[in-house]
């Protein structure tokens, strides 16, 4: 056996969003979000779910709370429905919004857990989307100033903030592939979404600092790892154009002030052009305290022409899958977490989301979910590895405390270390939530 002996200032912790879980969508002076429109627009959400009544954490949240203090958590990172705060995303604010998350802040501090609160975790107003949505730079101002708000409104209860969950989800996802809402298709769109979302996230890092904040700062990319199939150039470079289109397209303009070349030109071929106002760079290239991870899965792939839009194929090496379908690649973690502190400096990282889809159900009261156990083992180990290996890590927090709405899957797909009956709402904690309890109490396991 061989101990994975994290160090005593490892924090630990769980995140969930707001649509996944609140439930409660016409209570309390809530907004409609563009995942309200796009879930009950036929065919797009799996059973035709929705997130009406999802975990019903907006009024659960007490009991949610008590599970993470059992749990042993130094954080929770969760998100604020935009709606909740400006129905309108712009305009008047909401006060019973507000209320809530003071209700869920206060539960938290109380607890002695530190929130990190996501301030964009894709549930957009939906008024702001039929004036264009990310597409229209006033959405922008929009952002900035319900950052603004939540930064006065929370000064001194909130250290740490992130602007936007996963901008590749938000704008290639959901504009070009069209998975996610609003579901549009255009490679053009997408990259007009993408480059305004950061042009958001730097504007509001800017008032951060104007405020003068307690706190830090930071941003949650979504990343990949593609291993070239073989040592061919060709495989080599169309690993490299699937890797930037979810890493170097959204942390070179943080951390460079300018785009990959290489993939400027590959999106002109396609027919889509990067639009740059003069000072967008500048106000993108805001040093951030902290950088926030989500790694789920990656790949091996190779060269193949006209395949997709990166001439990219994946090829099926025999991993093992969890039951969404995605490949476990541990070593995936390892090879990203590397390559971000290699060609983007000592930044400090969190790892905001980590976790699998196992939908093993309770039998006898217990829920059995060795798999997902198994997952958090393979890819602690490999962040204690990058760890060993020189990157900042600061803390890990697994996805996620709760099954919940997943998305364009609906329910059909369980993340949670907490089982949840969609049907009575009863919690019941898995065997990899009482894993992960002993893990963060000994802040070292046995693999």
């Amino acid at each position: 056996m061989s101990i994975i002996q994290f160090p005593k200032d490892m924090k630990w912790g769980v995140a969930t969003a707001s649509y996944q879980i609140e439930g409660a969508v016409n209570e309390g002076g809530r907004g409609l979000s563009i995942w309200d429109t796009f879930s009950k627009t036929p065919g797009k959400v799996v059973n035709g779910d929705n997130g009406d009544v999802a975990c019903d954490s907006y009024n659960r949240y007490e009991e949610d709370v008590e599970i993470m203090q059992d749990l042993g958590v130094d954080f929770y990172r969760f998100s604020v429905a935009w709606p909740r705060i400006f129905p309108d995303g712009t305009g008047e604010v909401n006060q019973e919004g507000l209320d809530y998350y003071h209700k869920l802040v206060d539960s938290l501090l109380a607890k002695g857990i530190e929130p990190m609160c996501t301030l964009y975790h894709w549930d957009l107003p939906q008024k702001l989307q039929d004036n264009g949505g990310w597409d229209n730079r006033e959405t922008i101002e929009a952002f900035v100033n319900y950052a603004e708000l939540m930064f006065k409104e929370f000064k001194g209860k909130i250290k740490h903030w992130i602007t936007l969950n996963e901008p590749w989800c938000v704008s290639f996802l959901s504009n070009f592939v069209g998975a996610h809402a609003p579901g549009k298709q255009d490679l053009q769109l997408a990259v007009n979404v993408a480059h305004h979302l950061l042009v958001a996230h730097g504007k509001t890092v800017i008032r951060f600092r104007e405020l003068g904040m307690e706190g830090q700062i930071g941003y949650a990319p979504n990343v990949e790892w593609n291993e070239p199939y073989s040592n061919k150039q060709e495989d080599i470079d169309a690993c490299k154009r699937v890797n930037g289109y979810f890493l170097d397209w959204f942390f070179d303009p943080v951390f460079r002030g300018s785009y990959p070349q290489f993939l400027v030109e590959w999106y002109e071929e396609k027919g889509a052009k990067l639009m740059i106002e003069e000072g967008d760079m500048e106000i993108i290239q805001q040093p951030i305290d902290f950088l926030g991870i989500n790694y789920y899965s990656g790949s091996v792939g190779r060269y193949k022409e006209n395949e997709g839009v990166f001439d990219h194929e994946t090829v099926d090496t025999g991993y093992q899958k969890t039951d969404i379908g995605w490949n476990v690649y541990p070593e995936g973690f390892y090879k990203v977490l590397t390559y971000i502190s290699d060609n983007y400096g000592d930044i400090p990282i969190y790892i905001t989301e980590n976790g699998s889809c196992y939908n093993d159900g309770p039998e006898d009261g217990e829920v059995k979910d060795e798999g997902r156990t198994n997952y958090l083992k393979q890819h602690l180990v490999s962040l204690h590895r990058s760890m060993e290996s020189g990157v900042n890590i600061k803390g890990y927090l697994t996805w996620s405390l709760l099954d919940n709405f997943e998305w364009a899957e609906g329910y059909t797909m369980r993340f949670g270390i907490v089982h949840v009956n969609y049907r009575t709402l009863e919690r019941t904690k898995k065997d990899s939530f009482y894993w992960y309890k002993q893990t963060i109490a000994n802040n070292f396991f046995e693999v």
